[in-house]
C-alpha cells in the first residue's frame, strides 16, 4: 500500500510539473496603447491572421470607439480546400487539404 501511495504522489507531481512547464493557461493579452481607434485595432488583428470577435459595450461606431481589452480565445483547426489547387501537380497540390490553425481573439470596445 505504501508503494502505491508513493507512486500516485510521484505521478501527480510529475504531471503537475509537466503542465506547469507546458503553460496550458492562456496569457491575458493587453489592450493596445498606441493612437488609433477600435476599427484600426480590429483591422490590425485580422491582418495578423486572427479571427476577431467584437464585444460592444456601447453604440459608438467602431471608427470612434476605443478598445477596453483584448482576450485570447480558442484556437481551431480547419482545412482550406480553396488555396490554389493546380490540378494535383502544382507546388500547392500537397497542401490542398492541410489543416490550418486559426486563433480567436475577443476585443471589447466602448
Amino acid at each position: 500500500m505504501k508503494n502505491f501511495g508513493f507512486a500516485t504522489i510521484s505521478a501527480t507531481a510529475v504531471a503537475a510539473g509537466f503542465l506547469g512547464l507546458v503553460g496550458l493557461a492562456a496569457p491575458a493579452m493587453a489592450a493596445p496603447t498606441g493612437a488609433g481607434n477600435a476599427q484600426d485595432t480590429i483591422s490590425s488583428l485580422e491582418d495578423q491572421g486572427y479571427k476577431v470577435i467584437v464585444n460592444r459595450q456601447s453604440n459608438t461606431p467602431l471608427s470612434e470607439a476605443s478598445v477596453v481589452s483584448i482576450g485570447q480565445g480558442a484556437t481551431f483547426s480547419h482545412t482550406n480546400s480553396n488555396n490554389g489547387n493546380e490540378g494535383g501537380y502544382g507546388p500547392n497540390a500537397d497542401n490542398t487539404f492541410a489543416p490550418q490553425n486559426t486563433q480567436t481573439v475577443y476585443v471589447n470596445v466602448r
